[in-house]
């Protein structure tokens, strides 16, 4: 875990994964924190780098420090941490409070966004007094002692029967929150609502609910999916109100579903150049892809625009292969070939996090397969590139 400085106000994130993967951003539900994301995070990492933090108060982020918090400031302070990852887009994924954040990006920052998951959320929450309420309550009784009364609504009975301590372990960590932060947080609830606010937006959404969730039930999700034009929605079956904690595999399946680039009828269209585009400049980075460009002219232009399109779009955007794979099969080729381009794709091994174990195994393998001179080359030029000790 680390920590930001946002406003003055500390904030606790994790950024996990290589720098060259497509950026996901997960939000918590409210009086929970990003550990609901722990049993997920292991099947995105292949493929995505993955930032996670904890809303004001909440885990292991300072608590608020006005009298008033509001939706804009949850997606200011998540834009600070992805401008802090170094990425310009990135896909959003959020249940709940989370899912409010998501909500504030589509409406104000959609050009950003790949895509935005919400689960387990609405357009309205509740109402006005239900949430006021609930604030007067945690800021005179205390979120410890509210815990007991709260954590049941999270979860499908079933959920307490599979983990017998998952009630005292989420009563626990809710209890160690900060009240006033969870207080300003309700009445941010009460107030704002995206009613109205949603409609006409771009961006590739998803949204998911469960049967058995007594604080967002399918309706809710069903009047969000109208507010933003329709939106696919799935219910997931004997689920309440976190499927990232109750259903993990499920939700990280469907999940990466929505995460992955539709590369659209291949065969008969081919991909956009955009699409090549953009996961070039990701895993070669900008300033290569800036220089190749520039360096164009009217002899290798269209050149540089089939390989963007065929070579990054059809072939690196695909999510048949890890990224990390792609590399090690074309560091692989290059070497055995022994051609130029090995000096770029041995920085971008670097870049995509393979580790000199692995490079001395691919490298090995071009001994055996490819000719041990093509090897002995590799080698060479990988130490000149700062690989080994």
């Amino acid at each position: 875990m680390a920590f930001h400085t946002i406003n003055g106000r500390s904030v606790a994130y994790r950024l996990l994964g290589a720098e060259v993967n497509p950026l996901v951003v997960l939000a918590h539900p409210l009086g929970m924190s990003q550990a609901v994301w722990d049993d997920v995070i292991p099947a995105l990492l292949p493929r995505y780098r993955v930032l996670t933090w904890d809303l004001p108060g909440h885990g292991a982020s300072q608590a608020v420090s006005g009298k008033q918090i509001t939706p804009a400031d949850l997606a200011a302070e998540a834009l600070a941490l992805v401008e802090l990852a170094g990425a310009q887009r990135f896909h959003f994924a959020g249940t709940s409070i989370g899912g409010i954040v998501g909500q504030q990006l589509i409406a104000e920052h959609s050009d950003r966004l790949f895509s935005a998951t919400l689960t387990n959320t609405g357009a309205v929450i509740g109402n006005p007094d239900l949430w006021n309420t609930r604030a007067g309550r945690v800021r005179q009784e205390g979120l410890a002692a509210m815990s007991e009364e709260i954590v049941p609504r999270w979860f499908a009975p079933k959920a307490f029967e599979v983990s017998p301590a998952l009630k005292a372990g989420w009563c626990t960590q809710m209890g160690r929150g900060d009240d006033e932060s969870y207080a300003q947080l309700c009445e941010m609830l009460g107030r704002d609502t995206f009613t109205g606010k949603l409609s006409g937006k771009k961006t590739k959404l998803q949204l998911f609910g469960g049967s058995d969730d007594m604080a967002t039930p399918p309706a809710t999700l069903e009047a969000l999916s109208a507010e933003l034009d329709g939106a696919p929605l799935e219910i997931f079956d004997g689920v309440g109100h976190v499927p990232s904690v109750e259903a993990p595999a499920q939700f990280a399946e469907k999940l990466l579903a929505v995460l992955a680039t539709d590369l659209g009828d291949v065969a008969n269209h081919g991909v956009a150049y955009t699409t090549g585009l953009e996961t070039r400049k990701q895993v070669l980075g900008e300033e290569h892809v800036a220089r190749s460009t520039a360096n164009a002219n009217s002899l290798d232009a269209p050149f540089q625009q089939m390989i963007t399109r065929l070579a990054w779009g059809e072939l690196w955007s695909n999510d048949d292969l890890t990224r990390r794979e792609r590399s090690m099969i074309t560091t692989g080729i290059l070497a055995a070939l022994g051609r130029e381009e090995l000096t770029l794709h041995l920085k971008t091994a670097k870049r995509i996090g393979l580790s000199e174990a692995e490079l001395r195994q691919v490298l090995m393998h071009v001994a055996i397969y490819g000719g041990v001179p093509a090897a002995n080359h590799a080698f060479a030029l990988a130490k000149e590139l700062g690989w080994g000790e």
